[in-house]
């Protein structure tokens, strides 16, 4: 177990842990029942995690739409949400490119990024808002279209548990692609290590928001590509093009390490100023850090 023992505090599960959990339905269900367990307890209970089943008694809203049990527990009056008023459609974008195949220790970047779309779709199943599942290298590879239909959700886990890495990145292309079949606004979610051109993907990512769609997204980097701990002369082998390289870490680690810096950088900086929401997930975290960026971005919605 991740984070402080101290009481009252939100407890975090190690990823490494979560994969040795069986099915990735079970693996959703611990990370998000957990999580919202903890979110109770913790300083974060200020998220709403029930938005999207009730709201305030309203002058004016119909009589019959009282919830009386849960006036009966809190004294106040709450009406369950109209269908129209609840649903949010979300496509949750997974890169399944080989690059996400990378892994210093526990889990790669693939399997980080398949558990957490597996909790997030659960999460938003749980809410009743509408999950659609694309998953993509270079083209689009799966696509799943969002329904909260009973049964959906596990057809994407199915999906998502039998993940298999494709071929080169190609970020921008399939964002094009989907930017163009959405006609209904909603969210995107992209979960990505986002190796390519960034002022590509940044491109990418405008379009939806020329549409009126909200995005966010996740980008996932192993703990080693973060701080580049190597020591020794070794030879590093670019998993999508086999093309190798000799180095001598102590030679090439500052210049590497403001390269990544600047590359972050750039994303954060661009994407919030398209009003697109960046979060940065390092793989040996907890995955419930990124479920709290998504609570977060709905709350603000």
């Amino acid at each position: 177990m991740k984070g402080s023992t101290r009481p009252g505090e939100l407890h975090f599960l190690d990823p490494a842990i979560i994969s040795r959990i069986g099915s990735m339905e079970l693996k959703a269900r611990t990370i998000v029942e957990g999580f919202l367990s903890g979110l109770h307890r913790s300083p974060y209970r200020g998220f709403s995690v029930e938005f999207a089943e009730y709201r305030q008694y309203l002058p004016g809203d119909d009589l019959s739409t009282i919830d009386w049990k849960v006036y009966a527990r809190s004294d106040r009056y709450y009406v369950k949400k109209y269908e129209e008023e609840t649903n949010l459609e979300c496509h949750i974008l997974l890169d399944i490119s080989a690059s996400m195949g990378y892994q210093s220790r526990g889990i790669t970047k693939a399997e980080y990024g398949s558990y957490l779309a597996a909790a997030l779709a659960y999460l938003m199943n749980r809410q009743r808002d509408a999950v659609g599942l694309v998953t993509f290298d270079d083209r689009l590879v799966e696509m799943r279209p969002a329904s909260s239909r009973p049964g959906h959700l596990r057809s994407l886990l199915v999906v998502l548990n039998d993940v298999k890495l494709g071929k080169q990145t190609n970020v921008s292309k399939p964002l094009h692609q989907l930017a163009e079949t959405l006609v209904k606004r909603g969210l995107v979610v992209l979960i990505s290590d986002l190796l390519d051109d960034p002022q590509r993907v940044i491109e990418g990512l405008k379009h939806f928001r020329f549409k009126g769609t909200d995005v966010i997204v996740f980008h996932l980097l192993d703990n080693d590509e973060l701080t580049f701990p190597f020591q020794r002369p070794t030879r590093f082998r670019d998993l999508e093009t086999d093309e190798e390289v000799m180095a001598v870490p102590n030679v090439v680690r500052q210049q590497y390490l403001d390269e990544v810096q600047r590359t972050i950088e750039l994303y954060r900086r661009e994407l919030k100023s398209a009003n697109i929401d960046y979060c940065l997930l390092d793989t040996s975290e907890p995955l419930e850090f990124g479920l709290l960026s998504y609570l977060s971005r709905r709350g603000r919605a």
